[in-house]
């Protein structure tokens, strides 16, 4: 579920730099992800 949310928000945000829309909200969007991920890792959980 993980992986699949942060493969969307990498394509939401290439077609953002492409596009030039969406402003910071995709950003955010990804970092927030990322974190999750980070901590996910770090505390051994894994995604399905």
């Amino acid at each position: 579920m993980l992986w699949t949310i942060i493969g969307i928000l990498i394509v939401l945000w290439l077609v953002g730099l492409v596009l030039d829309i969406a402003g910071g909200l995709i950003y955010i969007l990804l970092v927030i992800a990322l974190v999750v991920f980070i901590i996910q890792l770090i505390t051994g959980k894994r995604g399905s």
